[in-house]
């Protein structure tokens, strides 16, 4: 997977993507990252790529033409029109899905507006995605940026040390990751469950099973409509809500 990033700061990508994991992804060759930075691209001394935007308003405006540059360069250097996701509150919201489809990509472009945004007329030109992370408005693209490499490279092959990880942690299957514990047996008064003590992995397997499905029924009960549940799993499903109803009415 080969990460590039179109930024006005490229040592925020190179800083927060060159440590932990996805560091040392980079470092085994796994994930390949550039941050090409868009002020390289501009046509005056001063590496100004902002100007007013015309009909007026707050604020400055991206140009279109330092950024089309940038990316021409990397088109021209990997031989094709590669994926190129814009970061913007107006996109389509990033999920797991999302991130486990983009991995299948060999390379991404990432494209992390400032200012009050890009002229519109070269987001038609290079534009594929547009994403967001969420229902809220930042100063740059780039922390989106890291947020998504950071969800999409877990899902390439080797990046986990452990593979499972990948597979059975929160949104795998539209169900979130059910509570974990380690040593000691006990801390603050607080015990790990019999069961995962019992060495008995079927049992432990089901009470895992059903400790997700509790909690996406509680924390995101949005999911539960695409999860992959059976006839039994929907029963109990249909007796904890009953439970919780039952328990609220006699407060």
């Amino acid at each position: 997977m080969n990460f590039h990033v179109l930024t006005l700061f490229p040592e925020m990508i190179l800083q927060g993507m060159n440590t932990s994991i996805t560091g040392r992804a980079i470092a085994k060759g796994l994930l390949s990252l550039e941050a090409v930075n868009i002020r390289d691209f501009a046509f005056n001394k001063h590496q100004k790529v902002d100007d007013y935007p015309y009909g007026g308003g707050a604020g400055m405006l991206m140009q279109a033409e330092p950024v089309y540059l940038a990316y021409a360069s990397i088109a021209e250097r990997i031989g094709k029109k590669p994926r190129v996701v814009y970061l913007t509150p107006q996109g389509k919201v990033f999920n797991q899905e999302m991130a486990r489809e983009l991995a299948l990509e060999e390379d991404l472009v990432f494209l992390c507006g400032h200012y009050e945004g890009i002229d519109e007329r070269v987001l038609e030109e290079i534009v594929t995605d547009q994403v967001s992370i969420g229902d809220y408005v930042l100063t740059g693209g780039e922390l989106p940026a890291m947020v998504m490499m950071d969800s999409i490279s877990r899902m390439v092959p080797g990046v986990l040390n452990n593979q499972e990880s990948g597979e059975t942690e929160s949104f795998a299957g539209n169900l979130l990751e059910y509570p974990q514990y380690s040593r000691p047996e006990e801390w603050h008064g607080k015990k790990v469950p019999e069961v995962l003590l019992s060495g008995h992995h079927e049992n432990v397997a089901k009470w895992r099973r059903e400790q997700s499905i509790l909690r996406t029924l509680k924390n995101r009960p949005d999911l539960l409509k695409k999860a992959d549940l059976t006839n039994k799993e929907w029963n109990y499903v249909r007796q904890l809500k009953k439970q919780w109803k039952e328990e609220e009415e006699s407060l």
